[in-house]
């Protein structure tokens, strides 16, 4: 199996079941604006996929800067992941359709018949993760462990994925 392929599978793992990510863009000043959205449930395969207004601030700072990144944690499983790629904007009805879940309701009243509603295609091109050891009891006593040998606490795993498509 090549590394891409590995690579797509294991951001595909660290991320399943985190269901809001951090989107940042960069807006018209060069300034770093993030902010929460919900991942839609879909096995990653080198996109990720958000719903949004198609004139929201977010969407601006896309037609100005494709570049973007995507933060996910998992406080309890101890996973981080940030994402790179370029995003765009995409009014493909049956894709919203194909993802559209009812919850969306509470963000998106019109649900999809509004005509302002849009999806954000994000196309991954890279990555960083950290994936610590799993259990809060084994980390609980890596941290004892660490504190009372001097020993230190283990980082976990990190690593730099490559997700070009």
């Amino acid at each position: 199996m090549d590394e891409q392929v590995k690579d797509i599978e294991q951001v595909a793992e660290l991320i399943r079941g985190i269901r809001v990510a951090m989107l940042t863009t960069v807006d018209g000043d060069g300034e770093l604006h993030s902010r929460p959205m919900a991942t839609q449930d879909v096995d990653f395969d080198g996109t990720v996929w958000f719903f949004t207004q198609a004139t929201s601030e977010k969407v601006a700072d896309l037609e100005r800067d494709a570049r973007v990144n995507v933060a996910y944690t998992d406080v309890d499983r101890a996973r981080y992941v940030s994402l790179f790629g370029a995003a765009r904007l995409v009014h493909d009805r049956q894709k919203m359709k194909d993802l559209w879940n009812p919850l969306l309701k509470a963000w998106f009243p019109g649900g999809l018949d509004d005509p302002e509603l849009a999806l954000v295609e994000v196309t991954v091109t890279g990555g960083e993760y950290w994936d610590a050891p799993s259990s809060r009891l084994v980390r609980l006593a890596l941290l004892v462990r660490g504190a009372l040998t001097g020993a230190g606490m283990p980082a976990g795993e990190h690593g730099h994925l490559d997700v070009h498509q």
